[in-house]
């Protein structure tokens, strides 16, 4: 289903910062806009309330998952918010298993390819590659002509609507999108209208055959 999603809007919201009491207005805008994957990362205020306040604010085709995972009891407390998608910054195996015996689909961070193949060996389903403005559409090239056929590769860092195409054309399945989309302290209007031009810029250079 996370690759599902990731075909229909293949842009992950990351929400770093992000207090309870403006999670259903900020989900709100950002489903409208066309996300459907919608990621707070553990180190913001509250985090599990706010993963559980757009569980229950958002349809069912939108997965809400958590960011900056670091240990196996994280990954129960996001299964127990109703959280259905554990993203982290590393691919710690303890970390992976837990994620996949708790049948919570998984993006670990990568940054080497040997690191790639290993997350994959683990079970995940989708390959967080960071950091992106370090690394580059020539890596994604390089590193897709060796990893699985099908392999999806998100670049997070550094991600503006006007740089998405190269990495699109490098071969990348989606996006996962931080400051350039929602920092504390903007409206849900702000973050509305960043969302559009994000949601344009993939509609404008997303290849046909995504995923």
């Amino acid at each position: 289903m996370l690759k599902q999603a990731l075909v229909q809007n293949g842009l992950v919201a990351i929400l770093r910062g992000l207090r309870p009491e403006e999670a259903p207005a900020i989900g709100d805008v950002l489903y409208t806009a066309g996300f459907r994957v919608i990621e707070v990362p553990l180190n913001s205020p509250q985090p599990y309330d706010s993963i559980r306040l757009l569980r229950q604010s958002l349809p069912a085709d939108c997965l809400i998952g958590a960011g900056t995972v670091l240990t196996p009891e994280q990954v129960q407390h996001v299964k127990e918010a109703g959280g259905q998608v554990i993203v982290m910054p590393h691919s710690d195996p303890k970390v992976l298993r837990a994620a996949k015996e708790h049948g919570l689909f998984l993006s670990p961070g990568v940054a080497t390819p040997t690191e790639a193949f290993a997350a994959l060996a683990e079970g995940a389903d989708v390959l967080k590659m960071f950091p992106a403005e370090q690394m580059g559409p020539a890596v994604v090239k390089a590193w897709l002509a060796v990893l699985p056929a099908g392999t999806a590769l998100i670049p997070v860092g550094g991600i503006t609507p006007d740089n998405m195409k190269v990495f699109l054309d490098a071969g990348v399945s989606g996006f996962g999108l931080g400051s350039g989309l929602f920092k504390p302290g903007l409206s849900a209007e702000q973050v509305a209208e960043r969302a559009k031009a994000y949601v344009a810029a993939w509609n404008q250079h997303k290849p046909a055959n995504n995923l």
